[in-house]
């Protein structure tokens, strides 16, 4: 990492004594022993009795021959730090890359561990000043880094791991200086003084944390490790997430008489909650308080600074909260009848604030199934759903109990899944002329599933203005013909139990007609002629397998030779398939994709497939984003690269959740997408509407024959043709 190191001559000069000054601007003197590949770097800060607030970086050179006076005065031979950081990021030369004396040499002995040292895993006791270079942040006891120092660490420690002299390597342990010593230094450093921080050039930069999150994480370990049975620590960052909730959560059960602690807000935490009544303004156990104002913070509300307090601020962040929840703080009734639901609530990760690529129209929507059906009706199996914008797995399945009770399902057993009885309501209430709650919730899903496409291709977006009202708009029909058009059902334009299937679930209308097929069993002359006869016009198949006949998972599911040719001679076409274990995230690396390309391109050839078909290659699990980031995309340039390389014979498709098709498509260019919509509970296909270029849609697994299964594919008009000839 390219790092600027300003010499010791730049802060030289304001050093007041000449002898002095001349010392200063001389390169540091070597030191002996220094192995700092052992350990790493320590990080440090000016000190509690210091306050600096620089006007101009002339400030910050005039601070560091301070730090070189002082350390002559008390007896040092030098500077004692390697290097000092300003907040404007700028990176100053101390002691460079000989020995430093500042990380505590005179620690004292603890166990194993004798005076001056620290244990390091590899090497075991290693001296603090012998195997550690020092960084100090030019920075007070309140004050907070700025990014600019944070990423100036960041580079500085790269450039010391790997492009420092190779005998001068720092090791990769990132320490506070008040590990294994009393001292309050690092002070608001300290939660970046680890590996794993955004700090650490090896992981990716995260910007800064939350001194308060730091705070909450640092008091809920203390309190309830080696106390709470069952405790899970969470990491010290300032960072939020799932194990510092989930750790406050356990610090909940424990204050409530759980025993042992689990990392969930279950029922028995709910009920537990429900029975102590008290909502945290008249809460006499100050750990209860404790939690509720840590789960503020890691919520990103301002509460008390002293997290053990209730105090206004506290109060004025629970009341925003229960606002943006959709309930009422001022209606003493909802507000107390509430309360265990915005507590767990606020131990989950779930937002309550309108997110980045949020939509306000999906927000309204959220805050209605809260105020409605959860504080109004009070479905028993309903929880609070996020309020951010985005169309959820949670928001589906409150989304879903609110039609059950629309359509005449009894609260008690509401369950939000599609089935029979949800679906047998569609088919009768449902599908009947609408108003009121259950035409909003249609009006809503129409909104959950915009853009549609229009033939011509352009996305057209339903208008929010038609969620609100009864009346049969232009927008609202033309929207809703638009979207039966492209997703292939029948075009009535009215609420029949196709469309209500169509807009709530991935699979759809699983009873409906389709042409397409695809399967793992070889199609012999008779099977061919009985897809035929069964309406079917086109069938997937795969080209490869990557286990061998003597391994117990072989399914046996390539092409046979002469397959092809016994597809095409029945009147049918086909859609070649490529899958090696897609079931696993680890399968997906660019390398992986561009030997699978290669593998595909021979295997189509040796099959004859001719020039210009469309190979699917499937991601068969529910990557999330993070795994589509980090392998899907990889894996496809790779494939992308490889069938570029061989001369672009063919073209490549992805199978997939909705989201994995759209994303490959937009970002790694597939022609084609399989949708795998059969698999309605993935969460890439909750919120997602179908990818513009959907060829198949996978809607049904069932036995065709005894023995032979068959997956039930809508095929597109107009989609990928296939292929109906040997090349």
């Amino acid at each position: 990492m390219p790092v600027t190191i300003q010499p010791r001559s730049t802060w030289a000069v304001y050093v007041e004594d000449e002898a002095e000054r001349a010392k200063a601007a001389a390169p540091p003197e070597a030191g002996s022993p220094w192995e700092p590949y052992k350990g790493g770097v320590f990080i440090h800060y000016r000190g509690s009795f210091f306050s600096f607030d620089p006007d101009s970086e002339e400030d910050c050179k005039k601070d560091i021959a301070g730090v070189f006076e002082e350390d002559l005065d008390d007896g040092e031979k030098d500077i004692q730090y390697n290097f000092l950081i300003c907040p404007h990021g700028v990176v100053y030369e101390g002691r460079g890359l000989e020995r430093g004396e500042a990380n505590g040499g005179d620690a004292p002995a603890s166990g194993d561990v004798p005076k001056g040292h620290i244990w390091v895993d590899g090497y075991g006791a290693v001296g603090r000043n012998t195997a550690f270079y020092s960084i100090c942040a030019l920075l007070a006891e309140p004050d907070y880094p700025t990014d600019e120092m944070l990423r100036s660490y960041r580079d500085l420690i790269g450039y010391l791991r790997s492009e420092a002299p190779s005998d001068r390597r720092a090791g990769p342990n990132i320490f506070p200086h008040s590990k294994g010593y009393d001292t309050q230094c690092p002070g608001n450093l300290t939660m970046y003084a680890q590996q794993g921080s955004t700090i650490d050039p090896s992981v990716p930069w995260k910007g800064r944390g939350d001194i308060y999150v730091y705070a909450a994480q640092k008091w809920v370990n203390a309190a309830y490790s080696g106390v709470a049975s069952g405790y899970v620590r969470c990491p010290e960052t300032g960072y939020t997430g799932w194990s510092t909730v989930l750790s406050l959560t356990q610090g909940l059960q424990h204050e409530l008489g759980i025993s042992p602690t689990v990392q969930s807000y279950g029922p028995g935490t709910f009920t537990a909650v429900k029975n102590h009544n008290t909502l945290p303004g008249q809460e006499f156990n100050a750990n209860i308080v404790h939690i509720y104002n840590s789960a503020l913070w890691c919520k990103g509300y301002w509460t008390s600074t002293k997290l053990g307090i209730w105090n206004s601020d506290s109060e004025d962040a629970l009341a925003q909260l229960y606002g943006d929840i959709g309930l009422s703080y001022t209606n003493l009734s909802q507000k107390y009848a509430m309360w265990p639901h915005v507590s767990k609530a606020l131990l989950r990760m779930d937002q309550f604030r309108l997110v980045r690529g949020g939509d306000i129209n999906i927000r309204a929507v959220q805050h209605r199934l809260n105020s409605r059906y959860v504080a109004g009706i009070g479905i028993p199996a309903m929880g609070l759903v996020p309020c951010d914008g985005i169309y959820s797995r949670d928001v589906q399945q409150g989304f879903m109990m609110a039609i059950q009770y629309e359509i005449g399902i009894a609260p008690a057993s509401i369950n939000g899944y599609f089935g029979p009885g949800t679906q047998a309501g569609l088919k009768g209430k449902g599908s009947a002329t609408l108003s009121g709650d259950l035409r909003h919730l249609f009006r809503a899903a129409c909104y959950f599933n915009s853009p549609t496409i229009l033939s011509n291709g352009a996305p057209l977006m339903y208008n929010p203005d038609d969620i609100g009202t009864d009346a049969e708009t232009s927008t609202h029909l033309t929207w809703l013909r638009s979207f039966q058009a492209f997703s292939q059902i029948p075009v009535t334009a009215t609420n029949d139990y196709t469309t209500w299937a169509q807009l709530l679930v991935s699979s759809g209308d699983t009873s409906r007609p389709a042409t397409g097929c695809d399967c793992i069993t070889e199609i012999t002359p008779a099977r061919a002629q009985a897809l035929k006869a069964a309406g079917y016009r086109i069938v997937g198949r795969y080209l490869d397998e990557h286990l061998p006949p003597s391994d117990p998972y072989y399914l046996g599911k390539a092409l046979k030779p002469g397959e092809p040719q016994v597809i095409y001679d029945a009147g049918l076409r086909l859609f070649p398939i490529f899958q090696y274990n897609g079931t696993q995230l680890g399968n997906f690396t660019y390398d992986k994709g561009h030997d699978q390309g290669a593998k595909a391109h021979a295997k189509a050839v040796e099959h004859g497939i001719g020039a210009g078909a469309c190979i699917y290659f499937a991601v068969d699990y529910d990557a999330m984003d993070s795994e589509i980031d980090s392998n899907v995309l990889p894996y496809f340039k790779g494939v992308r690269d490889a069938l570029a390389a061989l001369g672009n014979r063919y073209d490549y498709g992805v199978y997939g959740s909705r989201n994995v098709c759209i994303r490959v498509s937009h970002e790694a260019d597939a022609r084609w997408s399989f949708v795998s919509g059969m698999s309605w509970g993935f969460s890439g296909n909750l919120g997602y509407p179908l990818p513009a270029n959907w060829s198949l849609n996978q809607i049904r697994e069932y036995e065709f024959q005894p023995g032979w299964g068959l997956d039930h594919n809508v095929w597109r008009d107009g989609g990928d043709p296939g292929v109906s000839r040997v090349s």
